[in-house]
């Protein structure tokens, strides 16, 4: 029980507030910050301050949160630095969270590492926080305070502070032009659209496979990592369906993680006819072995990009010794007949003295596409029509044949003065997750039911009303039905641009197209 206990010292009268701890120990003081215990002038005050210590002490243990106080004592002087490295040893998340955990401590260790925790102030956090909006992203700014938050509060339960500095409340500041920070609108495309890119992307890469895999993303709005981590015994052709039971995560390190899919979107999503004939005829034809990196068999292979060079002497150490250019180099291996008899000898003894070995080209099988190395080589020249900059090139148009239309990318030395034409884009500023957004439009456009669309897109709706909401047959087989339509409708638009394709499986789809009409 609370209770004011009278002193006198140097003959001065004056009253400790005295309480009882929630662990029922001997009673305690309210105490400064320096842990001697208060005097109070009067009885009264000493009584009311005895009582709210006594309050506040079996509120914070209700909720687990009081320290006793030589614990708090000797944790007053813990660093926000320490107390994050702790926290990040004890965590237990996934390998995506574990590699952005660091990235995003990096930017508030060197303003708070070195503060004690109960030092620091919100107006510490709103200065750094303005700082960091000067050079950083929006969304990563935002990233970063989202950590210093939740480490903040789980230095309050800890008992290294009183309460969290980083905690936004609602409401407060101005509301106007809290807008022109939002990042850029996310771009979308129509199905013909899709379907040119991905016509594109296949004449890239030289082979089918990609226009598969972007017809799959368009109609299922699958992530990028569900669908590189689409292993055959989860694509089921005969049941037209997907099931959405594991992705693959690139790391930094470039390994590419098998992980649960986003926020554990476990699902099944149903394929129209045409999809899933147009997959189980990619999987009969490409045959897939199992991988080296993870030993499973994928539906989608990639190619030699990203990390595909073998070690050993390069091209220009070659040139170096040889005394010549690497262009000079790439010609004696490629076109030996173009270069002086003389200079070839020289060249073919460097290659000798320096034991080099070919290097198997970008057009070589790999595991699994890379995420940097497609979007910036298959999917960002389909859709806009331009090469990103690769020093000492800058940024320029993907050189192509006049014919057969759309236009056969043109490769190697001299592509630009080799080529007949360019191609036009299709949706600038348009990424891989633009398709993602296109499907969700799509299924609005359609008129699908919500909780249709949140169970194909992997989305969670909390509301009492998804949780009276359910989806019946009937409602799949009528998008299908949609979908389907919606195919054929992009089928006959590029059937009427050109009646055939240099892609062979969209050729032969336009030609069964043409046949039936």
């Amino acid at each position: 029980m609370a209770y004011a206990e009278k002193r006198t010292a140097r003959g001065t009268t004056y009253y400790r507030a005295c309480y009882q701890r929630p662990d029922r120990k001997p009673q305690d003081y309210v105490k400064d910050q320096d842990g001697h215990a208060v005097r109070y002038p009067t009885k009264t005050t000493a009584e009311k301050a005895a009582q709210k210590a006594e309050v506040d002490a079996f509120e914070a243990a209700k909720k687990g949160r009081w320290v006793p106080p030589e614990q708090a004592a000797a944790s007053a002087q813990v660093t926000f630095g320490k107390f994050a490295q702790e926290q990040m040893e004890g965590l237990g998340l996934a390998d995506s969270t574990m590699q952005n955990y660091p990235r995003s401590l990096a930017h508030l260790l060197p303003t708070f590492g070195e503060t004690v925790i109960r030092d620091i102030t919100e107006a510490m956090v709103n200065a750094w926080e303005t700082e960091q909006l000067k050079s950083c992203a929006v969304s990563s700014v935002r990233t970063y305070r989202s950590l210093l938050h939740r480490l903040l509060a789980d230095a309050v339960d800890a008992g290294h502070a009183d309460k969290n500095v980083a905690e936004r409340r609602r409401g407060r500041g101005r509301r106007h032009g809290r807008g022109r920070r939002r990042g850029p609108e996310k771009q979308i495309t129509t199905m013909l659209g899709s379907l040119l890119i991905a016509e594109r992307a296949s004449l890239l890469s030289g082979r089918d496979d990609e226009f598969v895999a972007h017809i799959d993303k368009t109609y299922t709005g699958k992530r990028w990592g569900e669908v590189v981590g689409m292993e055959t015994q989860y694509a089921r052709p005969e049941a037209r369906s997907f099931r959405i039971e594991w992705q693959l995560y690139e790391l930094d390190t470039g390994e590419l993680s098998r992980c649960p899919p986003k926020d554990d979107s476990y699902r099944n999503i149903d394929s129209p006819a045409f999809l899933s004939r147009l997959v189980g005829d990619h999987i009969a034809r490409t045959r897939p072995t199992p991988c080296p990196c993870h030993g499973r068999t994928y539906v989608y292979s990639g190619r030699g990009v990203g990390g595909s060079r073998q070690p050993g002497p390069t091209l220009r150490q070659v040139a170096e010794l040889a005394g010549v250019s690497t262009g000079t180099v790439s010609n004696v291996l490629n076109r030996p007949e173009m270069v002086a008899a003389a200079t070839r000898a020289r060249v073919e003894k460097a290659i000798a003295d320096v034991g080099f070995v070919r290097q198997v080209g970008p057009s070589r099988e790999a595991a699994h596409w890379r995420r940097s190395g497609h979007a910036a080589w298959i999917f960002t020249p389909a859709a806009t029509g331009w090469y990103p900059p690769k020093a000492p090139q800058v940024a320029h148009p993907v050189p192509v044949t006049g014919g057969p239309w759309p236009g056969v990318p043109v490769r190697g030395r001299g592509a630009a003065g080799r080529a007949e034409a360019c191609w036009l884009p299709i949706k600038d500023r348009l990424t891989r997750h633009g398709l993602r957004h296109g499907h969700r439009t799509l299924m609005e456009e359609l008129g699908t039911p919500k909780v249709l669309m949140d169970e194909r897109m992997g989305h969670e709706d909390g509301s009492v009303g998804a949780r009276y909401s359910h989806v019946t047959d009937t409602m799949r087989a009528t998008l299908m039905d949609q979908l389907t339509e919606v195919w054929l409708e992009s089928l006959d638009a590029r059937l009427a641009l050109c009646p055939h394709s240099p892609v062979p499986v969209l050729d032969r789809l336009l030609q069964e197209r043409a046949s039936a009409a």
